[in-house]
């Protein structure tokens, strides 16, 4: 009874894993159809990948209730036959979804069909940008699109400095496809793309040879390359051969073979070392280590013939992550259900016998919101139907691999290193963050990027004669009827071809200067440079804006500014005032009211102390002593402490005074003779004055933008004329000022150095250079040759060849002079203007209350003498007599009193003699003050009345 049980038990179970068998077995079938170029490599690693991914989906999920079903076609690199495949897999084999057309043009026409049978064509090798979702609904891209590394190839371009590109592609949909973007993103840089090399599908080995015979007679050394591995394999293994893989090339590959490089012929990346391009990065992973070596077997035995080593790229595993994700779609969207499209054409082909899939919406929104971390990465559709862009990766080719460089990323741009948080933020996109690369050549040096093509045609420099031909005069050989120029800018233009680090073939081309008499003759031979006629122009071409617009400019050679050129005042040596001109009127009036009234000021000071030399009738003494208290004799020095701190303050001020005057003085007497007689243009144009200029220059404008009437502005065109013009002056017929460049001032100083002078600059402006192409490779070479002249002794050699220095008398710049002004001493006078009269308030009252302390001890003294004549009257007739004997009795009654003190002191109570001769002699002292006070006061004297 307890065994029956069991055995029921027992039983169960084998019924429900017979059952579980029997639904494992009958598991509902997905048809899924492959279409590769099976003989191409994309093609086999692809169908490794996907076959293998799905033997490892429903290990993982065994109890999935679909499975899918491959059917693998071979396109064989056809469009017709992968189109074909396409048809018999949706009429004959009801496939739901598409998976791997390998071209962009296999994917258009394969789509058109996913569309009317709503049947989902997933693509991860079909990169073309003209493949979107908008027009093609049922499409799915589980790779980048191209033009998503566009932005990283430009941020190479302009790390490097490069500023021409060539493109090469071939002229397919893939060829094609990222050209628009990469030179939207080229042009937002400012890189110029001079050409573009399209090589045919059907192009042949002479074909590309003959196209690179013709890129190496361009200076652009910068390609590249976006062509099928098969078309790159022939263009680097015939560029080798031509010598393009030489030091100074630069070739630039992308992702297209960049990923696959590891899978390219030993030989072909050997012609490829020196090489940079940009690849997916993929993490490494202990997933992905184990992955590499299953894959390996497996792909061993779909190809016996090859070896799995390198084989893997990345397009290997989205392959094997889209059928994951596709797996993973089939199982949440059910087996479709379909039905017969109704053609409503009587000629209708076989397509009509093709099916609607009833749940193809579904299974594409199934699809598209897979999300997970593949092999490949972070494997995510929901934008675009089409991955994410992560991280490239910049490799360099070396030897028979390649080597990592950098990585760069959307958000942050190159970096030498990647971290596991991202991307290092390394600031611009110029700025070189990455590993050294080993050029073509196997050169260190980074390639300039252009060279001028030894068999390409001679540089054509245009020149014109100059109005004056000491800057540039053209004339042709009588014998061989070549141009031949000579001047100051063809001398610079001619050494800093010598110092460009390479050789640089030329021939003058001169310009038809006809019309050098209009205001635009300039500006039509830079024309000429835009108009490329010429490749560069050479002449006394000063930097304008306008210009600007449509050519580059070298840097000036010369010096820049636009000056005045005016008569200098008479010779003030001369002049019996001279002495006068260092101090302005102000000045010299504030200065000699400061000194009187110091002088004034001591004088009240020291009269209030009671100064014996100032007592007394005012005369001319005293006249002197106050104008003159600077230079008292010893007798005559200065009581009171408020005097001389007004002196000295007052002496500070006349030292600075004095040294001020004398530099003023010293700076007139050597430069003031060269002084101009007007220093500043605006007011040449206030007072309406004539002006000139050299004929067919801006300065008219720029004089006209001023203020100056065009009636008052004369034109004119050599030395003579200037110098006539400037000798009559306005009012006679001729100017005031004549406004040039400072080039052509130099120049005519050089030849009318008496009389005349510059000032200025009034206006800045760029100096003269040379005219070239925009974007011109050229101009940086040529500006940084001019520099190295300019910075050193050449520049003064020439310029002593053509302009001699030596006789400019009048190099000298005015920018106007003047007298020293009160104002400028405005601080110093304040100073001792305060000291002095805060000195006398302070003196004053002082004096005051001395003088109220003098008057309360007055009365004091009145009252006791009163007091003391009351007594006499009441007393005896010997006080009437002292009265009428006067001071002589008060002399005798201070003697009586006084002597009897010294003679009550016996000799023996002192110690000695001197004791009683120092207290005698104190006594009398004592009395003679008391009598000189009593003199005073009576107002007689001693002698008196004796």
């Amino acid at each position: 009874m307890e065994r029956t049980p069991r055995t029921i038990l027992f039983l169960l179970l084998i019924v429900d894993f017979g059952i579980a068998q029997n639904t494992t077995s009958k598991a509902d079938e997905f048809h899924l159809g492959v279409i590769l170029n099976l003989g191409s490599l994309v093609g086999k690693v692809a169908r490794t990948s996907v076959s293998l991914a799905v033997q490892d989906f429903y290990v993982v999920h065994p109890n999935y209730s679909t499975k899918l079903v491959l059917h693998i076609r071979d396109s064989m690199a056809s469009d017709i036959l992968a189109a074909s495949a396409a048809i018999e897999l949706l009429k004959d084999y009801k496939v739901q979804a598409i998976i791997g057309p390998q071209k962009s043009s296999e994917a258009v026409f394969i789509s058109q069909l996913g569309n009317i049978t709503r049947v989902p064509t997933i693509s991860f090798t079909a990169t073309s940008p003209s493949l979107t979702s908008d027009s093609m609904p049922y499409f799915v891209r589980a790779t980048t699109n191209d033009s998503a590394q566009a932005n990283s190839i430009v941020s190479l371009i302009q790390a490097y400095g490069w500023r021409e590109v060539v493109l090469v592609y071939d002229n397919t949909e893939y060829g094609r496809g990222i050209v628009p973007h990469l030179i939207d993103a080229l042009q937002d840089i400012d890189i110029c793309v001079p050409y573009r090399s399209v090589i045919p599908l059907s192009a042949t080995s002479e074909n590309i040879m003959q196209e690179l015979y013709k890129l190496m007679t361009m200076q652009t050394r910068v390609f590249i390359v976006h062509m099928s591995s098969t078309m790159t394999s022939l263009l680097f293994t015939k560029a080798k051969d031509v010598g393009m893989m030489n030091k100074g090339f630069v070739w630039i590959i992308t992702n297209g073979v960049a990923n696959i490089l590891d899978s390219l012929n030993p030989s072909v990346i050997e012609a490829m070392n020196g090489v940079i391009g940009v690849r997916h990065h993929v993490p490494k992973s202990q997933e992905l280590g184990n992955f590499s070596i299953k894959w390996s077997r497996m792909y061993q035995q779909d190809n016996p013939d090859e070896s799995p080593i390198n084989k893997l790229s990345i397009v290997g595993l989205w392959g094997y992550d889209a059928a994951w994700a596709l797996a993973h779609a089939a199982e949440k969207a059910g087996i479709s259900s379909v039905r017969n499209k109704p053609w409503s054409s009587k000629n209708s082909t076989c397509l009509e016998s093709m099916a609607i899939s009833t749940n193809g919406p579904e299974l594409l929104a199934a699809i598209v919101q897979n999300k997970f971390t593949g092999l490949s990465g972070d494997f995510d559709l929901t934008e675009g139907q089409q991955l994410k862009v992560s991280v490239f990766q910049i490799i360099n080719v070396v030897g028979r691999g390649y080597r990592e460089i950098g990585f760069w990323t959307v958000k942050s741009g190159l970096s030498r290193q990647l971290n596991t948080e991202g991307m290092k933020i390394t600031g611009s996109a110029s700025m070189l963050d990455l590993n050294p690369v080993i050029w073509p050549g196997e050169s260190t040096e980074i390639p300039r990027g252009w060279e001028v093509p030894t068999s390409g045609r001679r540089l054509r420099v245009g020149v014109r004669t100059s109005a004056y031909p000491e800057f540039i005069k053209t004339f042709k050989d009588p014998v061989t009827n070549a141009t031949k120029v000579s001047g100051l800018s063809v001398d610079i233009f001619e050494e800093a071809v010598k110092r460009l680090p390479f050789a640089l073939t030329y021939d003058y081309i001169e310009f038809d200067t006809a019309d050098t008499a209009t205001t635009g003759s300039y500006n039509d031979f830079v024309y000429e440079v835009y108009l490329q006629k010429i490749d560069i122009a050479v002449a006394d071409i000063t930097v304008r804006y306008n210009q600007t617009l449509y050519v580059d400019f070298t840097i000036p050679y010369t010096e820049s500014g636009v000056g005045m050129i005016v008569p200098v005042k008479e010779d003030m040596i001369k002049n019996m005032w001279i002495f006068l001109k260092p101090l302005s009127t102000e000045m010299w009036f504030g200065s000699i009211i400061f000194f009187i009234y110091t002088g004034v000021v001591v004088w009240l000071l020291e009269y209030l102390n009671g100064n014996d030399h100032i007592h007394g009738p005012f005369s001319l003494r005293q006249l002197g002593i106050t104008m003159f208290f600077s230079i008292f004799e010893e007798k005559e020095k200065l009581e009171r402490f408020l005097s001389r701190i007004v002196i000295l303050v007052w002496m500070f001020v006349l030292l600075i005074l004095t040294s001020s005057y004398t530099a003023s003085f010293a700076s007139m007497l050597t430069v003031q003779q060269l002084s101009p007689t007007v220093t500043d243009v605006y007011e040449l144009q206030k007072k309406g004055e004539y002006v000139g200029f050299r004929r067919g220059s801006y300065i008219e404008g720029l004089l006209v933008d001023i203020g100056f009437e065009r009636s008052k502005i004369r034109p004119y065109d050599t030395h003579d004329d200037f110098y006539g013009a400037l000798s009559n002056g306005s009012k006679n017929g001729g100017i005031a000022a004549l406004v040039l460049e400072v080039p052509y001032i130099k120049l005519f100083l050089t030849k009318y150095s008496k009389g005349y002078t510059m000032v200025g600059p009034i206006y800045k402006s760029a100096g003269f250079a040379f005219a070239l192409p925009k974007q011109s490779p050229l101009r940086a070479e040529i500006s940084r040759a001019i520099l190295n002249i300019t910075g050193g002794d050449s520049i003064i050699q020439i310029e002593k060849k053509w302009i001699n220095q030596n006789s400019n008398q009048n190099e000298d710049k005015f920018d106007g002079s003047g007298a020293i002004t009160f104002r400028s001493f405005g601080g110093l006078f304040l100073l001792t203007g305060i000291v002095t009269t805060c000195s006398l308030f302070v003196a004053m009252l002082m004096n005051r209350y001395k003088k109220c302390k003098q008057n309360a001890g007055s009365k004091g003294d009145d009252q006791n003498e009163c007091g003391h004549g009351q007594q006499g009257e009441n007393g005896d007739s010997q006080g009437d007599r002292a009265d009428e004997n006067g001071s002589c009795s008060d002399i005798e009654n201070q003697t009586t009193l006084s002597v009897p003190l010294s003679s009550n002191t016996n000799s023996d109570q002192l110690p000695d003699n001197r004791c009683t001769q120092t207290n005698k002699a104190a006594s009398l002292t004592h009395i003679g003050s008391q009598i000189i006070r009593r003199g005073d006061k009576s107002g007689t004297s001693l002698s008196g009345s004796s």
